[in-house]
């Protein structure tokens, strides 16, 4: 399990599978551990868990290996997030102190907010990527693994848009040999994680895998790639809650959302290039799901604000307010207002777990390139360039499910229901 970037989220995601080892904690969040899945009929009560159904790797089976710009070990970066309590981390401490990063690809010129020593040097970005590849190879052969996914768990980059260095192989690769400064690190390790034919999914927001030189490698190397910024906090309730709304037909004219969040995320994204990244992936959920278009008279005025406040005291404890202008039966005005006070990381790890797993299930059973059927994971789903995203989160649900069924053959589920009353 190859992670870039050893901060507040990684540490968080390792600890705890240390941790659910050696029976401290349950894997509470993650489908992969305790989602159950219905096969069949109703009526034929068959409801296993996924992981009974589907070859997932067993917990026993990770190892971890990432990059970091700061060295020190993922005991001591974990105590520094500030994420998990002392008691639990003195349980999981010598495993912890074993994972030590590697030095990574890092330019300041993209995350404004951040820096560090522990950086690879190199006359090119390719130069930068065979390094990459190296550690994995030597992190492969060290261990004596069969398989590897590699998840981009680093801080949002400047927000930046597909240009020509990005349309095909050839371009993207004589990019790397000149620098090109339409690549960043992120894109670094993806081309390096897919060249080696290993599963990459991006955790942030950022333009990372989803461009088309990187799409069109994964075809090649029948790499499955996902992304990307996963869903977990504001967002998952936008996902949850927008749907019902248009569900009922309940016209929305306002939806103001504003966070404060104190970790390293919260830095970054205090720089203005970094939050347009974020925020881009943030307001792009609504429009998708109301589909103004469609329904003109309950969304086409749709006023969508969204805010993200660095406030160092609340550390990795996010807390989201969300104020909602609804319209009723004949126009009546309407309110609703949420307040989710979260743990950014806590929401993460399990997500990280799930999408290294699935990633892994999918490259086994031949699948490559973009697997839309993990949208369920992310605020902005990688998708064909002439589909639309889907971000319902119950139809990214059932599109999960029924793809796992798909994979053992079994029926889809449907749900019209026709055949209990026939």
């Amino acid at each position: 399990m190859l992670l870039v970037g050893l901060g507040a989220v990684s540490t968080t995601f390792i600890a705890g599978v240390i941790a659910i080892r050696k029976g401290l904690a349950k894997p509470i969040g993650s489908l992969t551990q305790m989602g159950h899945i219905r096969l069949g009929k109703r009526t034929e009560g068959r409801s296993p868990m996924i992981n009974e159904v589907v070859p997932l790797a067993g917990l026993d089976d990770l190892v971890f290996g990432g990059w970091d710009i700061f060295s020190e070990d993922c005991y001591s970066a974990a105590k520094t997030a500030g994420v998990l309590e002392p008691g639990l981390l003195e349980q999981v401490r010598p495993e912890l102190e074993k994972i030590r990063p590697w030095p990574a690809v890092f330019d300041q010129h993209y995350v404004k907010r951040l820096d560090g020593p522990n950086v690879k040097k190199g006359k090119t970005k390719r130069d930068l990527a065979e390094q990459v590849m190296a550690d994995i190879q030597k992190f492969k052969k060290d261990n004596g693994l069969d398989r590897l996914v590699m998840i981009w768990a680093g801080s949002t980059e400047i927000y930046m848009t597909e240009s020509e260095v990005h349309q095909s192989m050839a371009s993207f690769e004589r990019g790397l040999e000149a620098n090109d400064p339409a690549i960043p690190p992120s894109m670094v390790y993806a081309y390096a994680a897919i060249r080696e034919g290993i599963p990459y999914a991006n955790a942030a927001p950022n333009l990372s895998a989803d461009i088309p030189a990187l799409v069109e490698l994964a075809s090649h190397t029948k790499s499955p790639i996902a992304g990307k910024d996963m869903k977990t906090g504001q967002t998952l309730i936008k996902t949850i809650i927008a749907p019902g709304l248009k569900a009922r037909l309940l016209g929305v004219t306002g939806w103001y959302s504003t966070n404060i969040l104190g970790n390293r995320d919260g830095e970054v994204l205090d720089d203005p290039e970094s939050f347009k990244t974020k925020e881009e992936t943030k307001k792009s959920a609504l429009d998708y799901i109301f589909q103004p278009h469609l329904y003109p008279d309950l969304y086409k005025d749709l006023c969508h604000v969204v805010r993200i406040n660095y406030y160092p005291p609340r550390g990795d404890n996010k807390e989201g307010w969300d104020n909602i202008d609804l319209v009723g039966w004949l126009g009546y005005p309407m309110q609703l207002k949420i307040n989710f006070l979260c743990r950014d990381s806590i929401l993460a790890a399990p997500i990280v777990l799930d999408v290294a797993l699935f990633l892994d299930l999918a490259k086994r059973a031949g699948m490559s390139g973009i697997q839309e059927w993990l949208s369920f994971y992310f605020k902005a789903p990688v998708h064909a360039p002439n589909l639309y995203p889907e971000h319902d989160l119950f139809i990214q649900l059932m599109k999960l499910k029924n793809t796992l069924r798909y994979f053992k053959g079994e029926d889809l589920i449907t749900h019209l229901g026709r055949e209990y009353y026939d």
